[in-house]
């Protein structure tokens, strides 16, 4: 019998970190895609990272998952985003070579230990009393394990539309999953439609890259993994265009018959990554929207024209592409389309994400209703985590909260508000983004992944390393005192009066140079990059960071206190019906979960506790 501890379906960017995470806490665990030769496809925009998204391939790194160390050997393009701003804001992003990326995530998973990787295609979910046992393929064979993970992505009942015209399957040229929606449904879960969208891929022999703007990669590429010393890859440039108003008449003229606005599509599309013709509507007053230009790899002439994703007929795309700059002449290789797909309502799940209405399953991707690779990835750590604890029977749960990472914003997002569109990552969503950077991803969650068993000896010593180096060098900056001589030779901007300073007053100065810093403390020049990095911003955020820890501590208290599964909201006063409805809805887990569901008010939350009390 094909026995397993944990199942992984589908091999995108959640299910390839999911199996992954799972066979690293040592569960004997298979993933079973349609196909081997597109696990790890990139199946719209070739790159990684990005505002928020950034953040997420950090914190996946910190737990030893693969996204951060693939596209650090598959990317073509780094660059930090606001890199003018605070560190918190600031966000990597790589531009990948498709081939590579995919090639480099076929090679990790290879070497995974505990891991088989199985070619076919899911027919149906095998269910007995709540309890997941296994899946079926459609080939008639069965295979079963105490937790399974479904990572359908717009595989579920995907339609493809570009115009009126309509193809079944779950990305250009490949299938559709149909029968796994009706199980759930059965199961009680609520699902609903989604809709996404990709643009038409271009040739580009055929673009006059001449009359373009250039936007190049930093000169210094940032690495996403924490275990990355040095990006190897050769890098290259993009380049800049954008619509018109000429553009505009024509997709305007056509928006009769554009799936999006036809009534064919029924599925809400992503607010922040919207179509070319979603944009026209709702900026009716911009002449011009930009459309950057992203080659697709070293070895091939296709380019990702990043901006212009649309549903409209090829004839229709011909023509409008054909009057914006540099593409006059361009060859389309592949028309855009817009694909439609079944989702789960993320209600249905836990901070696990674990289905609560059956024992042993769990959801990680776009079936949750996210959009994005990074927040795929991200779901799939999770997953693959806690689906192992469950198959290992470890009686344990691994949670990132809202205080501890940005996959815990976003899970926790999702569990208690649930979505009517795709959720995207961005720093905003987070109320302790100053403590939640891109830079101290491994600080945050390293530690808490090994202790679960995630992360492996060989990441955890450097780890190690890195917190006594940080942990040194801290106490050094903030024991060592400047000398008045100093101040003056230097011209330093530290106030003489006001008792003595140290280097950690001098580090919170922006003006600074590190070479100054180094020669006036030549104990300071040995400091690794990321180190000295990090020291500089505890000290320029010193004050900032207090007040956050303060408010990180009360949300930990609410957090702590814990609501019983089986409490009965209609027995509490003081609760309307909507809240009511919505409690059990959630079913939330804890005080500070049910105060985040909306239109549960701060007196309802008071009215539950008092009942907990007395009860």
């Amino acid at each position: 019998m094909n026995k397993y501890d944990v199942l992984v379906i589908g091999g995108g960017h959640a299910g390839c970190e999911a199996c992954a995470s799972a066979a690293r806490m040592g569960a004997k665990t298979a993933l079973i895609t349609h196909k081997i030769a597109t696990i790890g496809e990139m199946s719209c925009n070739p790159a990684i990272g990005g505002l928020g998204k950034g953040h997420l391939v950090r914190e996946i790194d910190a737990l030893d998952g693969l996204m951060g160390r693939v596209i650090d050997k598959a990317g073509i393009q780094f660059r930090l985003l606001n890199s003018s701003k605070g560190p918190a804001v600031r966000g990597p992003r790589a531009q990948a070579d498709r081939d590579l990326y995919k090639k480099f995530m076929q090679k990790a998973l290879s070497e995974q230990e505990n891991l088989d990787i199985i070619e076919g295609a899911v027919e149906y979910l095998i269910i007995e009393d709540k309890v997941i046992k296994g899946v079926k393929l459609e080939s008639g064979d069965c295979f079963y394990a105490e937790s399974v993970v479904l990572t359908t992505g717009t595989f579920l009942n995907g339609v493809m539309f570009t115009g009126h015209q309509t193809s079944i399957g779950g990305r250009v040229n490949d299938v559709s999953c149909k029968g796994i929606t009706a199980y759930l449904k059965a199961a009680g879960l609520k699902v609903g439609r989604l809709k996404t969208g990709t643009p038409a891929r271009l040739d580009g022999n055929t673009i006059n890259w001449s009359v373009l703007d250039t936007q190049n990669g930093d000169e210094n590429p940032t690495p996403f993994s924490f275990l990355t010393e040095k990006i190897e890859q050769p890098q290259i440039e993009c380049y800049i265009t954008s619509t018109n108003e000429k553009t505009h008449k024509i997709i305007r003229d056509n928006f009769s018959k554009c799936a999006l606005f036809s009534g064919l599509i029924t599925g809400v599309g992503p607010r922040y990554c919207p179509s070319i013709e979603d944009k026209l509507v709702k900026f009716a007053d911009r002449t011009s929207h930009q459309i950057f230009l992203e080659p697709e790899g070293y070895n091939t002439n296709i380019v990702y024209p990043n901006g212009i994703s649309t549903s409209l007929p090829a004839d229709v795309q011909e023509e409008f592409i054909h009057t914006i700059k540099g593409l006059e002449n361009v060859k389309i290789t592949r028309y855009a389309y817009a694909i439609e797909y079944d989702y789960v309502d993320p209600l249905e799940l836990n901070h696990c994400l674990k289905v609560k209405k059956l024992d042993g399953l769990y959801l990680a991707g776009q079936i949750n209703g996210t959009t994005g690779y990074e927040e795929a990835g991200a779901q799939g750590v999770i997953a693959g985590i806690n689906a192992a604890l469950n198959a290992l029977n470890k009686g344990a749960e691994f949670v990132v909260d809202r205080s501890e990472g940005y996959m815990g914003v976003m899970i926790d997002d999702l569990i208690t508000k649930g979505v009517d569109e795709p959720y995207r990552m961005f720093t905003s969503r987070s109320e302790y983004r100053l403590y939640l950077r891109a830079d101290n991803a491994d600080l945050r969650l390293t530690e808490k992944g090994h202790q679960v068993g995630c992360v492996s000896e060989n990441r955890y010593g450097v780890f190690k390393r890195k917190k006594e180096e940080l942990s040194n060098a801290i106490r050094f900056v903030k024991e060592t005192y400047l000398q008045s001589k100093d101040i003056d030779k230097y011209s330093l901007p530290i106030k003489k009066e006001g008792g003595k300073k140290t280097i950690f007053n001098l580090l919170s100065c922006d003006s600074v140079s590190r070479e100054t810093v180094n020669e006036i403390f030549p104990e300071l020049e040995k400091l690794s990059d990321d180190v000295f990095e990090q020291i500089c911003i505890e000290a320029k955020y010193a004050g900032y960071m207090k007040r956050q820890n303060n408010d990180i501590e009360v949300f930990k208290k609410d957090e702590g206190i814990k609501i019983r599964k089986d409490i009965d909201y209609t027995k509490i006063g003081g609760l309307s019906r909507e809240m009511v409805s919505k409690l059990d809805k959630v079913r939330p887990e804890t005080i500070g979960e049910a105060s985040r569901i909306s239109g549960v008010t701060p007196a309802a939350i008071m009215a539950i506790l008092g009942y907990m009390k007395n009860n």
